[in-house]
C-alpha cells in the first residue's frame, strides 16, 4: 500500500463515522435503534440483509477452498444461501416482520417467552450470544489477516482497529446507520468486485489463456467439479439447511431486516432481492478465486492468502485501496449488524430476568444500556478473535464452517420452526431437550467420537448430526408430548395470519414484563 491506498481506507472510515452520526438523529427510542422503527425501504433492507451475510471470512477461508478445490466454494457455499433465503422469503420472512408488527417487540427472540416459555427464552438467548462472540471473533481475525497481508501491521492491531471504527458507527446509529453504511459498502463492493474480475481476465489473456479455457490448465484439474473433497452431498445437504434458518434469521441480524420493513409484504420483497443477490454476485466474486491457482502461489497450506497476494499483484495503487476497502465492508457489514442484534437480545430479553431493574427502564435508559451492551459485545468480539489460529478454535475457516454451521441448528430450530403452525404441537419441553440434546450432539461428533475415529469424523457428519438431533427431537417429542396451549396458539395464530385484525395475544403467566415503548 501506498500513499493514495490509505487515502482511500481512511476517506472510507471518515464516510462510515459521518453516517453514523447523521443516523443518530433518527434514533429516538430502542425500536428506532434496533429495528429501524419499521420504516426502512424493502430494497434497502434487502440489500442490507444481502451485505450483513458477508465477511472477509469470504476472502480469505472461502478463498482458500476455491484455491485448493474450485467451483465448490459456490456451490456448497453461495448457491444454498440464495436457495434457503428464496424458501424463506416465504416461509419466514413475513412471520418474523409480524413478530414487530402484531407483538410489537424488538428483538427476534422476544417472542420466545410467550410462544414456549421464559427458560426456553434464555437458553437460546445467552447461547445464541456466546455462539455470535465466536462467530464474529472469526469475522474481525479474517479482515486483520487480509490488513497484515497488505500493510504489515499484526494481527491483534488489525482487530482493534476495524473493531473500534465498527463500534463508532453503529453504536452511534443503531440499525440505521448499519442498513445505510451497508448501501455504501454494496456500491464499493460493486467497483471493487468488477475491478478485480476484470483484472484477472486481463493478466489470463496476457498469459494466452482465455476465459473458458482456463479450466483446461492443469492447475485447475478437478476444479470444475460442484462437490469434491471433504464438500460433498451430504455437506451440501446439511448445509442448505443450515443457511434456511441461518440467513433468514436463526443468527438474528438477519431477522432484524425482515422486522424493519414496514410490512411483511415488503419484508417478503427484501428476502427476494437478497436471494437474487447471493445467486449472482457472488459469482463475480469467486471468479478471480478460481483461476488464483494460474497467478499466484500461496504460502499458507489453506490458501487462504491467495486473493489478498493476487489482488496485491494485479491492481495499481488507489483500485488496491479500493479493494481493501471492499474487504473492510464486508466485515463492518456483518459484525455491526450482528452487534445491534446481540445488544437486542441481551436489553430485551437477558437483562430484564437478572435485573429487576432493567424491567422499569424509560426510553433514554433502555437505549442507553443498547449502546453500551453494544460496545461490550465488539469487545468480547475481538478478544475472541486473537484466539483464532489456536489449539481451541483452529484456523478461520474451521470456525465458521464447524462452530458457526454446527451449533447453528440446535439454537434455531425452536426459533424458527416455533413460527409454523405445523410444529404448533411442539412446546418447551420438545424446544429445551432439542436444544441441548443437538449441543451434546456437537460435542459428541466433534471430540469423543472425533479423537476415537481414524481420521476424525468428517467434516459433512460434524455440521449436519446435531442438527439432525435437533429437528428430529423437536418435532418427535412434539408429537408425543404436545404442548400447545391456547395462550401459544394465539402467539402462532398471530403471527401467520394475514388479517390485520387478528385477535389480541394474551400475557404467558411466566413471561417477564417488556420494557417499556414509546
Amino acid at each position: 500500500m501506498n500513499g493514495l491506498d490509505w487515502a482511500v481506507l481512511i476517506g472510507y472510515f471518515g464516510v462510515m463515522v459521518a453516517i453514523g452520526v447523521w443516523s443518530h438523529k433518527r434514533v429516538d427510542d430502542v425500536s428506532d435503534f434496533f429495528t429501524a422503527g419499521g420504516k426502512m425501504p424493502w430494497w434497502l433492507s434487502g440489500i442490507s440483509h444481502h451485505m450483513s451475510g458477508y465477511s472477509a471470512v469470504m476472502f480469505t477461508g472461502y478463498a482458500g477452498i476455491a484455491y485448493t478445490y474450485g467451483v465448490t466454494s459456490f456451490v456448497t457455499w453461495s448457491f444454498p444461501i440464495a436457495l434457503g433465503i428464496a424458501i424463506g422469503s416465504k416461509l419466514f420472512a413475513p412471520r418474523i416482520n409480524r413478530l414487530r408488527s402484531r407483538l410489537h417487540v424488538a428483538s427476534p427472540l422476544e417472542y420466545l417467552k410467550n410462544r414456549y416459555d421464559l427458560k426456553t427464552q434464555q437458553a437460546l438467548a445467552w447461547s445464541g450470544m456466546l455462539l455470535k462472540i465466536v462467530d464474529v471473533g472469526a469475522k474481525w481475525a479474517a479482515i486483520a489477516t487480509l490488513l497484515s497481508v497488505f500493510t504489515g501491521i499484526s494481527l491483534n492491531q488489525g482487530i482493534l482497529i476495524t473493531g473500534t471504527i465498527t463500534a463508532v458507527y453503529c453504536t452511534i446509529g443503531g440499525l440505521w446507520a448499519d442498513a445505510l453504511t451497508e448501501l455504501g459498502q454494496f456500491v464499493i463492493q460493486l467497483l471493487a468486485g468488477i475491478a478485480m474480475f476484470v483484472a484477472v481476465i486481463l493478466e489470463l489473456n496476457d498469459k494466452g489463456i482465455g476465459f473458458v479455457g482456463a479450466w483446461d490448465e492443469p492447475a485447475l484439474q478437478g476444479h470444475e467439479k460442484p462437490l469434491v473433497g471433504p464438500y460433498g452431498t451430504v455437506f451440501l445437504l446439511a448445509f442448505l439447511f443450515i443457511k434456511l434458518f441461518e440467513y433468514n434469521g436463526g443468527m438474528l441480524n438477519q431477522a432484524q431486516r425482515y422486522m424493519a420493513t414496514p410490512n411483511a409484504k415488503e419484508a417478503e420483497r427484501s428476502a427476494r432481492l437478497s436471494a437474487v443477490l447471493w445467486l449472482v454476485w457472488p459469482l463475480v466474486l469467486f471468479y478471480p478465486m478460481w483461476m488464483s491457482p494460474l497467478l499466484v502461489r500461496s504460502n499458507k497450506p489453506d490458501g487462504s492468502d491467495s486473493y489478498g497476494l493476487m489482488t496485491e499483484q494485479l491492481l495499481p495503487h488507489g483500485l488496491l485501496g479500493l479493494v481493501i476497502v471492499g474487504f473492510f465492508s464486508h466485515t463492518m457489514a456483518m459484525c455491526s449488524s450482528d452487534a445491534n442484534a446481540i445488544a437486542a437480545v441481551f436489553t430485551r430479553d437477558c437483562a430484564p430476568v437478572i435485573w429487576k431493574r432493567a424491567r422499569t427502564w424509560n426510553q433514554g435508559q433502555g437505549l442507553r444500556v443498547a449502546r453500551v451492551t453494544t460496545v461490550v459485545f465488539l469487545g468480547l468480539s475481538m478478544a475472541a478473535a486473537t484466539q483464532v489460529n489456536s489449539p481451541a478454535f483452529k484456523d478461520i475457516i474451521t470456525v465458521v464452517i464447524k462452530w458457526v454451521a454446527g451449533l447453528m441448528g440446535p439454537m434455531a430450530i425452536p426459533m424458527m420452526l416455533g413460527l409454523l403452525r405445523p410444529f404448533r404441537r411442539s412446546g418447551p419441553t420438545a424446544a429445551l431437550i432439542s436444544w441441548s440434546m443437538g449441543l451434546l450432539a456437537f460435542w459428541l461428533v466433534n471430540y469423543p467420537i472425533s479423537w476415537n475415529v481414524d481420521g476424525g469424523v468428517p467434516l459433512q457428519y460434524q455440521v449436519s448430526v446435531p442438527l439432525a438431533v435437533s429437528l428430529v427431537l423437536y418435532i418427535g417429542i412434539g408429537f408425543l408430548r404436545p404442548e400447545d396451549t391456547p395462550e401459544r396458539l394465539a402467539i402462532i395464530d398471530k403471527i401467520n395470519s394475514d388479517d390485520d385484525a387478528a385477535a389480541v395475544v394474551p400475557e404467558h403467566e411466566d413471561a417477564v414484563p417488556t420494557p417499556p415503548r414509546a
